[in-house]
Order: C-alpha cells, then sequence, then structure tokens
C-alpha cells in the first residue's frame, strides 16, 4: 500500500492515532519504498538549493525531512518489538541494512554537509537563540561522527561498516527472541509448585495454557516469571535446569551470537579508528557527560570494590542459612535469589509473597499517575474506546493543568511470546512547534511504554513484585520525558539527549514509588482493598537496601563487560574475553552479570546503549542526588522544586547541554555521596 491514503501515513483515527486495526503486516515493505523515497527527494532538494545556506532553509528544511519514514519506521519498530512473526522479522533483517545505508548517504552527502559547516563556521554571528544554536551544534557533531569529513574511499567503508552492523544488530536480537519463545519448563500440580505463591502459579498455568497445555504450569523466560520462580521455588533441581537456560541464551545451535559479537566488535573497532578515533568507547562517549572511558571506568570502579565487599558478606550470610536447613551445597547461582529472600523474611519478617498482593499493576498505574499530577499538573484520561497497536495495549489522553491535551499514551504491560523481553519507552511521534506543510503549527508527542508482566488468568489481576513496580515507575518517567517535552525543534525533543542524561528522568521517578504517602494510598490489598498495614511498609521501608551487594554486582559486572568490550585494542575471542575479564575482576562465584554478552541486547542488538551501560549508574548518581534537593524541603512534591525540575529537565529535552541543565535544576554538579547511600553502599 503505497499510496498518500496509506494507514502508515495518514493517521486519521481519533487523538491522531493511525488506525491500528487497518495495517497489515504486508503493508511495511511497500510504505518503507515510497518514504525512503520521498525522504531521498527532500534531502536532495534541500543540498541543492541555490540560495546559500540559512537557519531555515538547511536546518530546519532537515528537521521537516522525512515526515513520512519517522511515521512507517515507529510503527515498524513497534512491531518488530511487541508483536513480531516470520513476515516482520525477514523485513527487519532487510530492511535494518536499509536504513544504515540511508542514513549514511544523508551524513556523507557533501553538499548537504557543506550548508551545514558553513552555518556552524558562521554561527557566532548568525544571532540564534540558545535552543537553534544547540541545534546546529548537534546537527554537525552528527555529521562529523557519520564520516561527513571523511574521503571518497572512507566514506564507503564506513556506510559498508554501518549497514553489516545494523543486519547483524537485528539478527542478534532475533536470536534472543528465538531462545526466549522456544524454551519451556512445564509443571505438574504437587511438588513441583512447592514454594511458589498462588499468584505466580495462577500466571504460569495461563501462560500454559495459551501455548496449549491446559492443566500444567510454564516456566518461561520472562523476568516476570523466572525471577519470582527462583526466588521462591523450593525444587533445587528445577531452579537450576530453568537459571541454566535463562543464562544460556544465545549460546547454541542456529541461535548461537557468540559468532556475531565477534563481527560486531571487529566493525565497531574500525569504525572508531576510521573516524579518528582511539576506541569504539571513546568515540561513544565524545558528546556524553562522561566524555571519556577513564571517567567512566573510575566511577564503576569505585562502585565495584564496594559491592563485592557487601556480596562477599551475604554470601556468607546465605551459606550459614544453607547449613541450617541441612543443606551440604555451596551458595550457587541459581541458589542465591531463593535463600536471599528467605534471609530478607528472617531479617524484615516480610517475603515478596505477602507483599505482592498489595501491588496490582492498576493501582500502581493510578500511583504511577498520581505522581505526575501533583508534581506536574497533568491529568491521564484511559481511551478504552481507541484500539492500540495490539488488543492488550491501553491508550491515554494526557492533558495539563489547564485541560489542555499535550500528549498521547499508550501502555502496552502484558508479556507474550511475540514480545521481545524488558521493558522500553519509544515515541511514535515527537513533540516540536514547527509549521507543518500542511498548514499546522507543532505536533504533540505520542509515547509508548512496553513492559513484560505475566498476564493473569482472565478475570484475575496482575500482581507484581516492588522491583516490577519499580520497572513501571522507571518507564513511565522515560514516558513523562517524552510527554512533558515543550522545546521547538524535533531532533531536541523529549528523550532526545545524551546516553548518560537519559536515565536521569526515569530513575529519578522509581523514588517516588516508596514515599509513604503514595505507598499508603496506592498499595491496597487486590481483594480487600484495604492499604498496606503501616507496620508491612516500614519492613518494605527498611529492606530497600537489603542484598545491594548482588545487585550492584550484576550490574556493574555488566557495564565493566560492555567498556571491555569497547576499548580492547585487539579483536577479543569471544568464547574467552568475557570470562578472563570477569577473572581479573574478581566476580563472585555465586553471582552472574544481569546481562551475559550473547544475550547483552543493550549492547550487541544495535548500537544505542554500546559502551554505554554505564549510563544507568552515572544517571543514579544524579538521580539520588536530584531526589535528595526534595527531601531537603522536607516534602517530596515541593511545588518550587517540581517547577524546577519540569522547567530544566523533564520539558527540556536537548535545548541545552545536559550539564547546564543540571546545575539550572540543582544549582550545583552532583556527586555519588547520594546514590551510594541509596544503593547501601555508603
Amino acid at each position: 500500500m503505497t499510496s498518500s491514503a496509506s494507514p502508515l501515513f495518514d493517521w486519521t483515527g481519533p487523538l491522531d492515532l493511525p488506525e491500528f486495526d487497518k495495517i497489515g503486516d504486508a503493508d511495511f515493505a511497500p510504505a518503507f519504498e515510497t518514504a525512503l523515497a520521498e525522504h531521498d527527494a527532500e534531502i536532495q532538494a534541500i543540498a541543492a538549493n541555490p540560495e546559500a545556506p540559512d537557519f531555515a532553509n538547511t536546518l530546519v528544511a532537515l528537521e521537516l525531512a522525512g515526515d513520512k519514514l519517522s511515521r512507517v519506521s515507529s510503527l515498524f519498530w513497534n512491531r518488530a518489538g511487541t508483536d513480531t512473526n516470520d513476515t516482520i522479522q525477514a523485513l527487519e533483517r532487510d530492511i535494518a541494512p536499509r536504513m544504515s545505508r540511508h542514513y549514511s548517504k544523508i551524513a556523507m552527502n557533501r553538499a548537504l554537509f557543506d550548508r551545514v559547516d558553513e552555518l556552524y563556521r558562521k554561527r557566532t554571528d548568525l544571532g540564534l537563540t540558545p535552543e537553534q544554536d544547540r541545534l546546529l551544534e548537534r546537527i554537525w557533531k552528527s555529521f562529523v561522527k557519520s564520516g561527513a569529513g571523511l574521503d571518497d574511499a572512507g566514506q564507503k567503508r564506513l556506510a559498508e561498516v554501518g549497514e553489516t552492523l545494523a543486519g547483524l544488530g537485528a539478527q542478534f536480537g532475533q536470536n534472543v527472541l528465538a531462545d526466549e519463545k522456544n524454551w519451556l519448563l512445564l509443571l505438574d500440580e504437587g511438588p513441583d509448585l512447592d514454594g511458589l505463591s498462588d499468584d505466580l502459579r495462577a500466571a504460569m498455568a495461563a501462560v500454559a495454557e495459551d501455548l496449549g497445555h491446559r492443566g500444567k504450569y510454564a516456566v518461561t523466560l520472562s523476568r516476570s516469571i523466572i525471577e519470582p520462580f527462583l526466588s521462591s521455588s523450593e525444587r533445587r533441581d528445577l531452579r537450576e535446569t530453568a537459571f541454566k537456560a535463562w543464562t544460556a541464551r544465545g549460546t547454541s545451535g542456529v541461535t548461537d551470537n557468540t559468532p556475531l559479537i565477534s563481527q560486531i566488535i571487529a566493525l565497531r573497532t574500525e569504525k572508531a579508528e576510521l573516524l579518528g578515533y582511539d576506541s569504539y568507547a571513546a568515540y561513544k562517549l565524545d558528546d556524553t557527560m562522561a566524555k571519556t572511558p577513564e571517567a567512566v571506568e573510575e566511577l564503576l570502579g569505585n562502585v565495584w570494590t564496594r559491592a563485592v565487599e557487601h556480596a562477599d558478606a551475604d554470601r556468607t550470610e546465605l551459606a550459614k542459612l544453607i547449613a541450617e536447613e541441612g543443606g551440604n551445597h555451596d551458595v550457587a547461582a541459581w541458589d542465591w535469589r531463593y535463600y536471599a529472600e528467605k534471609l530478607k523474611a528472617r531479617r524484615f519478617d516480610f517475603s515478596e509473597a505477602e507483599l505482592k498482593p498489595y501491588f496490582p499493576l492498576n493501582g500502581m498505574i493510578e500511583a504511577c499517575f498520581d505522581v505526575a499530577n501533583r508534581l506536574f499538573g497533568i491529568t491521564m484520561k484511559e481511551r478504552s474506546d481507541i484500539r492500540g497497536p495490539h488488543k492488550d495495549a491501553r491508550v491515554f489522553e494526557v492533558t495539563d493543568r489547564d485541560g489542555k491535551m499535550i500528549a498521547t499514551f499508550i501502555a502496552d504491560y502484558f508479556a507474550r511470546p511475540s514480545k521481545r523481553s524488558g521493558a522500553w519507552m519509544s515515541g511514535l511521534r515527537s513533540q516540536h512547534k514547527l509549521d507543518m506543510p500542511d498548514g499546522t503549527k507543532g505536533e504533540i508527542p505520542i509515547i509508548t511504554n512496553v513492559m513484560n508482566f505475566a498476564k493473569p488468568a482472565a478475570g484475575q489481576q496482575a500482581l507484581l513484585s516492588l522491583n516490577d513496580a519499580r520497572t513501571l515507575f522507571h518507564e513511565f518517567g522515560h514516558a513523562l520525558h517524552g510527554m512533558l517535552s515543550d522545546v521547538t525543534y524535533p531532533s531536541l525533543s523529549g528523550t532526545s539527549v545524551s546516553r548518560d542524561f537519559v536515565e536521569l528522568p526515569s530513575q529519578l521517578y522509581e523514588h517516588w514509588l516508596t514515599v509513604p504517602e503514595i505507598l499508603e494510598k496506592h498499595a491496597r490489598h487486590y481483594k480487600t482493598k484495604e492499604p498496606i498495614p503501616r507496620a508491612l511498609l516500614d519492613k518494605v521501608l527498611a529492606a530497600r537496601t537489603f542484598d545491594a551487594g548482588f545487585a550492584a554486582v550484576e550490574f556493574t559486572a555488566s557495564a565493566l563487560v560492555d567498556m571491555a568490550w569497547h576499548t580492547a585494542g585487539d579483536k577479543p575471542d569471544p568464547a574467552t574475553f568475557e570470562a578472563e575479564t570477569l577473572k581479573k575482576l574478581g566476580m563472585p562465584e555465586a553471582i552472574v552479570m544481569r546481562h551475559a554478552s550473547p544475550h547483552f541486547l543493550h549492547i550487541f542488538s544495535g548500537e544505542g546503549y554500546s559502551a554505554g551501560y554505564y549510563s544507568y549508574m552515572w544517571s543514579e548518581v544524579l538521580d539520588a542526588d536530584a531526589f535528595a534537593a526534595f527531601e531537603e524541603t522536607g516534602n517530596p512534591f515541593d511545588p518550587e522544586m517540581a517547577n524546577k525540575l519540569l522547567t530544566h529537565v523533564y520539558s527540556a529535552g536537548g535545548s541545552r547541554d545536559p550539564a547546564d541543565l543540571y546545575q539550572a535544576f540543582r544549582g550545583r554538579m552532583p556527586d555519588a555521596t547520594a546514590m551510594l547511600e541509596k544503593r547501601g553502599l555508603a
């Protein structure tokens, strides 16, 4: 379907949404053909403009170009991530390298770069606003980092590298999804279920029934199933089986990602060398707050030492617990969560199973929305009359204090075999204020949140763990960054900020989950509607830093290995490089990386977080310090501080340097003290 009337291009549904039910899988390929050709023509027209370059005919024109491509791309990648199939995956393998080739061609268009470069050289004489100056700087840098300054041979090779990397990244992600989709451990009623809570049993039964195994209970590799199973199953043999399958994703047979890693690292190293950087990490960090690999390694190293010390002390406590129960085995990786949960129950006199009934999904959604209303004055109204991109997706209309609509929010909460694992925020459309070709002024954002919570049986409620609830708040923090954006140019909108600043709004938002008045209001028993008992709430708050060593080790190990991959001068052998790196670090035997390399989607399924997984911790330094600003006022919803947060963080997008934005909010740059205290590592 390639006409201008394609539902992929003309979003004529309510709230400016596309009519999702009219978009078939077969529509995407021809729509990409149309959109790519149109964008190419628009770029050629800008580059060949006989008029002297100015801000409007070059930068604004670039900002407005490619509208159709943006629309079809956003819809395609949403479907590829949330409801994929053979048709979509085949197109993904084809379109990922084609898109890379398309954007490489734009970046290496010499006539186009000459126009941008002329503006950049004259920028002090152009009378630009700070936001315009920021846009010019970022566009110019993006051209340079994409090879605009290379000779013909260098540009040709860089484009080939980018195209190959795009294809390898797509294949990497598909391999992990295949392993997650195809592995299943079916359990029977009886001893197989010993230790499992009623809600986990119900979720496992629902999954099994959906997969055609009525009467059975399914353990899958979805975090919403596997982590509570590892935390509660009394069957050590089953925990071992499930854990080994979980950690082996992407390591065997036709879905073995090991050869892909080797190719990806070699090509990324070559890319950095072509562009004049010492390493791929140096290339990626050039436009971040951290700036250099050395700065990242200093932060991670300081946390690593403390984390290992805490984890070693905790392992001793877990070993004592095993011995008390008559066990004659060491603490294995598939034991840690199980015995940690027991130790937490002993230490704080509550368990996750006791807590989950007070964390129904709908109650936590309401808590997310309530915090946003208190801080920023926005209201979320569900529109059950509007279909989203999947039958499980929910659509919300977002309005400000004055009742003006400022965004559309789409939430897709439940796991399914056709959805990749994890949780994320993305945008179908970014906010901006430019005059559009059709005469309208600007566009409001359309933002999505995707989760993988276990879907309950019909008529039942989804119950979340505390970590699940944090994930919900985290992704909604990202969503707010997109929905509250108030900038002029789409390239600076919402989450279009440096990688180590983008996690600030999301991680900061997590803090409000455990504000007592929020829990007292929204953490209510899913059956009785009684609020969480104060005694239980006090225990939950007291236990916030429990098992801090484990959490810090599994994350920091992943971040350090990411940096090691992308700073190594040679072409490491994937079969041994990760193990050798962890051995040098002194990785505790009973803990594994949160994301082992063969299924490390953040860094190998695309380049988004490559050499950037550290950014969660870098942003954590910021978020802990930022929430301390509210604590210092004595009011977690202090209006003056909330307004500063809205102005300088959530609505500012990439309109200013992130360090300047943070200092405008806080009055100073942060230090790591609050983060170490938050993690219980001080």
